[in-house]
């Protein structure tokens, strides 16, 4: 036969605080401050702060509206001015100046300091745009900066002018200008404005390094000949 068991109330002195109930039972106390709020304004979604509605700036105690000049949009950000120049416009201060593009010139992205390039074949002089003198036998480059143009292969640049190389007997020209502007050929060496012939000594070999040559196995240079090596 079963019987029933009685359940005996916790004496009042054995009694857990109300505060330790809580906390067990998944209960958390908190004792928010008020958070005064200025006008145009929302609380955060963390802490206990505050952040200015749309279209108005945080002024430290206050929230001010953001005054968007002509020829301008607001950018709703939280930082800065709050708002940015159209197309055509810098900023200057507090207003939007129009960009005045000179001849031969366009309008670029606002991030460009000037507002504006020139276009190929000319470039920025001040607030102008001047060509560029491409010599004879040159050619217009993309390069924003030195002089904006490169000679043609077989030509060099002097003094503005692209002069043409003079490759020697027994040379060729080089992949660059600058130098000679040519090598000489497998077995010639230059000399000045000439390639001379290498003079291979016995018992070596072509090399493109040092005098041209270099002693054969198993011999080692002595001056200008190559001698059997002490073994």
């Amino acid at each position: 036969m079963i019987t029933a068991r009685r359940v005996l109330p916790i004496p009042i002195r054995y009694a857990l605080p109300v505060s330790l109930l809580l906390f067990f039972s998944g209960v958390v106390l908190s004792q928010d401050t008020a958070v005064v709020l200025p006008n145009h304004a929302a609380p955060t979604d963390y802490g206990k702060g505050w952040e200015c509605n749309q279209g108005y700036r945080d002024a430290g105690k206050s929230c001010d509206p953001i005054v968007v000049p002509e020829n301008a949009y607001p950018t709703y950000a939280t930082y800065g001015t709050g708002w940015k120049c159209e197309r055509g416009y810098l900023e200057s201060k507090d207003k939007c100046v129009a960009i005045e593009v000179p001849t031969h010139g366009y309008l670029t992205e606002r991030s460009y300091k000037t507002g504006w390039k020139c276009e190929r074949g000319y470039r920025a002089t001040a607030d102008t745009c001047t060509a560029i003198k491409v010599p004879g036998h040159g050619y217009l480059t993309d390069d924003a900066y030195g002089t904006g143009w490169k000679c043609d292969r077989g030509y060099r640049p002097v003094e503005n002018k692209c002069i043409a190389i003079e490759v020697p007997v027994n040379g060729y020209l080089a992949d660059t200008a600058y130098g000679t502007g040519w090598k000489c050929e497998r077995g010639y060496k230059a000399d000045k404005e000439a390639c001379r012939p290498v003079q291979v000594p016995q018992n070596a070999y072509l090399n493109e390094s040092g005098d041209g040559w270099q002693c054969a196995r198993n011999y080692t240079r002595s001056r200008n000949t190559c001698v059997l090596r002490d073994r």
